[in-house]
């Protein structure tokens, strides 16, 4: 079992910059590969980035690709998602997630985060 912490979050005008981190129990966080997705008001919730057990592949939706960074620290079983360049569209509740495969598609992540919100002004 694996519990997820978001926290970040927060308001911030278009151009701006955030990161968000998730906090990760249990010994086996090195060994997940680990994603961020996001859930705007009236959407589905859609894949952003995802980053492999030993950081050597990460990849990204579309829309992200080139604006957010994602990064982990398995000392300290944190991942982290840099967000630069911030859109009015990029808002939405950010959820953490973690995959029992050391590297993971969109659809194989099995524990999640509660989230938290990101708001961008324009």
């Amino acid at each position: 079992q694996v519990q997820l912490v978001e926290s970040g979050g927060g308001l911030v005008q278009a151009g701006g910059s955030l990161r968000l981190s998730c906090a990760a129990s249990g010994r086996t966080f090195s060994s997940y590969a680990m994603g961020w997705f996001r859930q705007a008001p009236g959407k589905e919730r859609e894949f952003v980035a995802g980053i492999s057990w030993g950081s050597s592949s990460m990849s990204y939706s579309d829309s992200v690709k080139g604006r957010f960074t994602i990064s982990r620290d398995n000392a300290k079983n944190t991942v982290y998602l840099q967000m630069n360049s911030l859109k009015p569209e990029d808002t939405a509740v950010y959820y953490c997630a973690a995959s029992t495969f050391r590297v993971a598609t969109p659809s194989n992540y099995h524990y999640w985060g509660q989230g938290t919100q990101v708001t961008v002004s324009s």
